[in-house]
């Protein structure tokens, strides 16, 4: 079962990669939305800030959220990358950590960062959606004044 308090579960993990040692990090919030469980992935990576909203449906246990993971990784869109503000290189004492993921965890909704970013993506997915139908529209018009065009031909012929 997930460690929920008011409904919320955080996994969070830094990593330091390559010899200019480039912080990497990676934090996974879920949270209960009406009606579903959504999880907010987030990921700072070469000062490059992503985000990615997955929703469950109902909730999700750890197995099923690290398989989800597991499978479904390539599959996952994240926002068009935000510029991450500078991350802090310093030791956390371990009773303080705990206490700032307690408050992670009691905080509800997504942090403006990531708002922005998901804003971002779904205005990119809208106009590429409006571009398509567009598109469709364009090519049914074009259509149906050939068929009109060929009718006309065909009047004309019989006289």
């Amino acid at each position: 079962m997930i460690p929920s308090c008011n409904g919320s579960m955080l996994l969070n993990f830094n990593l330091k990669r390559g010899n200019d040692m480039e912080p990497i990090g990676s934090k996974l919030t879920i949270f209960f939305e009406e009606p579903f469980w959504i999880g907010l992935y987030e990921r700072i990576s070469l000062g490059k800030y992503e985000v990615c909203k997955i929703t469950f449906g109902s909730e999700p246990k750890d197995y099923q959220v690290y398989d989800f993971l597991l499978h479904h990784w390539g599959d996952l869109r994240f926002s068009p990358f935000v510029k991450a503000d500078d991350v802090k290189d310093k030791r956390i004492n371990p009773k303080r950590m705990q206490r700032d993921i307690r408050r992670q965890m009691q905080e509800k909704g997504m942090g403006t960062k990531a708002q922005q970013a998901l804003k971002l993506q779904h205005e990119e997915a809208k106009s590429e959606r409006k571009a398509k139908i567009r598109q469709q529209k364009d090519a049914q018009k074009e259509r149906q004044y050939l068929l009109r065009q060929e009718k006309k031909k065909q009047k004309h012929r019989g006289r």
